[in-house]
């Protein structure tokens, strides 16, 4: 990162005990003693997405909550993805959730503390002292999902969500997920090596005993107007949720990133196979604004491969050619080669369903 200076209970009931899963599975199970959730109401992206809020009690902030934001198979299936997105950032990739959805995966995407739909008025936006904070927020989608009888999850995470869902399997994972998908994570500063060496360590030493320190980030819009359609893009999203120009953070946020990198850095041991995704080329500042459009104007592609590389021992690195920070956001060409990118590589990883495996015994 540039740091400058209600869905219908009893259909699916009706469909569990059906038994017929075209999606793979012969079988699955709601754990017992659980029951499936009433309380999912649509979302705002409508189009068969439901979202529900879950309260996750106070911090330093005061009330705190997450979103869970899920659209589901046609068919059953006991597959799921859950997405994680990044800083000054919600869920609004309907395209990206239709794909997986189309592809036999229920997608479930958290709109994380402080963010998005999740945002309290009051807040401190976006605000964070340690990254453990949002594994609750995390847990609690697995756990809808796991009342949904998903059982095997793909966890994905983009640009500081690709931070978060790394140290999260780097720590207590959840053992229903399977395979994590990297979205151009944010591993490590986007600085010079004197900002990097020394002025955020300093920074991050008084964000432990004073937290609350603004530090600015700039005014840069250079990435926003890459997306937006006013500015020639192909998407429109919230810019309240959002934001054109990266809000400034606190000295207590900046010790939460850089300690999460940090012990990354120092070992990381991932035990699940891991899918690196990242563009080709980083755009500075002083390049033709053409740049913008095909390449991360946020973070530097090389640190993502050289830190990625060592999250575990089961690494596939991609690079996907004029790909934005946001490779789902891409221009439409570049996002299609992602998406088969991202296929292929679950159809390696990931053992055939019940039924995908009879068919190829066939």
């Amino acid at each position: 990162m540039k740091f400058k200076r209600v869905f219908i209970v009893g259909t699916v009931v009706a469909l569990l005990l059906l038994g017929a899963y075209a999606c793979g599975s012969n079988h699955y199970a709601i754990p017992e003693g659980t029951q499936l959730s009433s309380d999912w109401v649509p979302d705002s992206l409508g189009d068969g997405f439901y979202m529900k809020y879950i309260d996750q009690g106070e911090d330093y902030n005061g009330p705190v909550r997450c979103t869970v934001i899920r659209k589901l198979t046609e068919e059953p299936s006991r597959r799921g993805v859950l997405y994680v997105h990044g800083f000054n950032d919600y869920f609004f990739q309907k395209e990206m959730a239709d794909r997986f959805v189309d592809s036999c995966y229920n997608f479930y995407a958290v709109d994380l503390r402080k963010y998005g739909r999740s945002y309290i008025e009051g807040q401190g936006r976006f605000e964070a002292r340690n990254i453990n904070e949002y594994f609750p927020d995390i847990n609690a989608a697995i756990g809808q999902m796991r009342l949904q009888g998903i059982n095997e999850i793909v966890l994905m995470g983009h640009s500081t969500g690709g931070l978060i869902t790394s140290c999260y399997m780097n720590d207590k994972p959840d053992p229903l997920i399977k395979a994590l998908v990297l979205n151009s994570p944010f591993l490590d500063w986007n600085m010079s090596g004197t900002m990097e060496n020394v002025v955020v360590p300093l920074v991050s030493a008084a964000g432990k005993l004073f937290p609350g320190i603004g530090i600015r980030q700039g005014n840069d819009s250079t990435y926003s107007k890459s997306l937006l359609k006013e500015f020639g893009g192909e998407w429109s999203y919230n810019t309240d949720m959002k934001l054109i120009k990266s809000p400034n953070v606190t000295s207590g946020w900046v010790r939460a990133i850089n300690e999460a990198q940090n012990s990354l850095h120092k070992k990381s041991h991932i035990d699940v196979p891991i899918l690196l995704l990242h563009s080709d080329a980083s755009y500075s500042s002083g390049d033709p604004q053409e740049k913008a459009s095909m390449s991360d104007a946020v973070l530097d592609v090389e640190d993502i491969s050289k830190y990625g590389r060592r999250l575990g021992d089961d690494v596939t690195e991609v690079v996907i050619m004029g790909g934005l920070h946001d490779l789902a956001l891409s221009k439409e060409e570049v996002r299609n080669v992602m998406f088969l990118e991202i296929f292929q590589w679950l159809d390696k990883v990931l053992a055939p369903e019940p039924a995908q495996k009879e068919q190829q015994d066939k």
